[in-house]
């Protein structure tokens, strides 16, 4: 199967959401959310994070995570990232319980797409907070792709973007072995996982362009994670990307308001009086999605 058949292929049985003026969605990707030890590269921005995520909450946005939510190839167990992130799941489980939370599984978390996972694994977690075991989402599904669609038929496709590329795709087990039982040791000593396309830029470069042609080709919005690399093009390009929430000293992500797309980064500023603060900035955008035209046909 090619990298444009795997890609269509994860739209097959895409849910369908409503897409118009009083849309908010949110986008993040790549959160990759550890067990809290030194290769938790997600725990140096987790607050960064949950006040990105406690704003867009609090806004009456929906939140859409495009994959690699939890680092399960490093990890073996989600339970164990959940009680070191309780905080974290808990303000997911406000989202869920308002239907406003939809979950996307990429190549770190393909785990996630076997039937019953959440019932499994997600259904309950003990609060700090309350000092109890709560319920989380024991029914929350989590898709291979989900479609944005609005009144006039105007699609964006929401994907992980991990099927652009074969290692991390079709042989997804051989790149967890290896994960798991090379490249995570020797992350310790600085050397770089050669086969992530987050951390190999001829990988990076390879899968953009891939994604980007499957685009083009069917002349539709992509917007995927993965390369970890933040893109928002006001020219009209159809290839967009969220980025990721493990960047040295910020998160990005794509807010989707009044039919507009803006990515924004969240980092740590400084008010006049040296006082920390958790500041929202705008990256690109914000890019009108009236520009776009509609197809006559979906595929």
């Amino acid at each position: 199967m090619s990298f444009h058949s795997r890609i269509s292929h994860s739209f097959d049985s895409a849910p369908v959401l409503p897409l118009n003026q009083n849309s908010r969605y949110v986008l993040f990707s790549d959160c990759h959310r550890g067990c809290g030890n030194t290769n938790d590269n997600f725990l140096k921005n987790q607050h960064l994070y949950y006040s990105a995520l406690q704003h867009y909450y609090q806004q009456g946005f929906t939140y859409i995570e495009l994959g690699d939510g939890d680092e399960l190839w490093e990890n073996r167990k989600i339970e164990q990232i959940i009680e070191v992130h309780n905080t974290v799941f808990a303000l997911m489980t406000k989202f869920a319980e308002r239907n406003r939370m939809y979950l996307i599984y990429g190549n770190h978390d393909m785990e996630k797409k076997k039937l019953y996972y959440s019932r499994r694994h997600c259904s309950s977690y003990f609060c700090t907070d309350t000092q109890q075991v709560q319920s989380l989402y024991p029914e929350m599904p989590f898709y291979s792709g989900i479609i944005l669609e609005d009144i006039s038929g105007l699609r964006l496709y929401l994907t992980h973007g991990h099927q652009a590329d074969l290692l991390n795709s079709v042989f997804w087990r051989l790149s967890r072995f290896l994960v798991r039982y090379v490249w995570k040791p020797l992350e310790h000593t600085g050397v770089l996982d050669p086969t992530s396309a987050a951390k190999n830029n001829r990988r990076k470069n390879k899968t953009e362009k891939r994604l980007s042609a499957w685009a083009e080709s069917q002349h539709e919005i992509l917007i995927t994670g993965h390369t970890h690399r933040p893109r928002l093009e006001t020219s009209h390009s159809y290839y967009f990307n969220t980025g990721s929430c493990v960047h040295p000293s910020c998160i990005t992500c794509i807010e989707i308001q009044n039919r507009i797309l803006t990515l924004c980064k969240w980092t740590v500023s400084t008010y006049p009086n040296h006082t920390l603060y958790v500041a929202r900035e705008v990256l690109a955008g914000p890019l009108p999605l009236s520009q776009y035209s509609v197809r006559a046909s979906h595929p």
